[in-house]
């Protein structure tokens, strides 16, 4: 029986293969509010020697549109279950997964389900908790998150003009803003709605203990969405990860300063 392209993995996350088709499985996975695209910078320096892998989360980008089912997406789980559905339908094994920002979660709760699956773990910019707990910095108060979800409720678009800035930082830079804020408005205000409570509510603080797989984490060195704090707890969390603090700011490296990420990324995996 054909396999409708709803249910096809490959065409429900657009995902698209390039580079050596011999060489390790370097799969991509993009953060909230943007596509694959937010890779351009980064994901070819690997493509003379890795198969790359980069797609769209369901409701970004150019992902199927009718594969969008509010249950299924009511936590991270449902995005990580596309990440192994992908794999396999890749025939990917001992693959790298690059998560930027909210898909560094994803690809933590893909490597816990079937860590065979994975060689390495990169996570640039992540958070298992965006709200601050007890001892806990997550860098956003109860009452801050209440506030940044309302406003992005009330008017999605403006909260996008708003915030992009403020997610990506270099102020010097306002090209990066403007790129960010493009992103977010392309996306299904309802979408980015329930992709945003979703992100910013979830806590997966228990879940990296139980990480097997060998882990870089990658974090800026000021970011207001995930402040260095956290890369600490990501990493003191994780058993025998590395930390790399990047002398990038803002919470989206990949555009701001993909040469540094690229550098490190070379000499881990070396």
């Amino acid at each position: 029986m054909a396999v409708s392209p709803t249910t096809n993995p490959l065409h429900r996350n657009n995902v698209t293969v390039t580079g050596d088709p011999d060489g390790p499985v370097m799969v991509f996975a993009h953060g909230f509010g943007c596509s694959k695209a937010s890779w351009d910078l980064v994901a070819p320096h690997f493509e003379r020697d890795h198969r790359v892998v980069l797609f769209d989360l369901v409701g970004a980008g150019e992902s199927d549109p009718e594969a969008y089912d509010r249950g299924k997406y009511d936590s991270l789980d449902g995005y990580a279950d596309d990440i192994l559905e992908m794999l396999d339908a890749l025939g990917a094994d001992d693959v790298i997964f690059v998560g930027h920002s909210v898909s560094a979660m994803i690809g933590v709760l893909a490597a816990n389900r079937d860590p065979s699956r994975f060689s390495r773990l990169i996570l640039i910019g992540p958070s298992p908790r965006y709200i601050n707990d007890g001892s806990y910095r997550g860098g956003f108060e109860p009452d801050d998150i209440a506030a940044l979800l309302d406003t992005l409720d009330a008017n999605y678009l403006g909260w996008s003009g708003a915030m992009a800035p403020v997610i990506m930082g270099n102020a010097d830079r306002p090209e990066l803003g403007d790129r960010l804020t493009t992103s977010f408005c392309s996306i299904d205000p309802e979408i980015a709605r329930h992709f945003a409570h979703v992100t910013f509510l979830s806590d997966n603080r228990r879940d990296l203990a139980a990480v097997t797989v060998p882990t870089l984490v990658m974090q800026s060195s000021a970011d207001a969405i995930a402040p260095t704090e956290v890369g600490y707890f990501v990493h003191a969390a994780i058993p025998g990860s590395r930390l790399i603090i990047l002398n990038t700011t803002g919470h989206v490296p990949i555009l701001s300063g993909p040469e540094e990420v690229v550098s490190e990324m070379r000499a881990y995996l070396s």
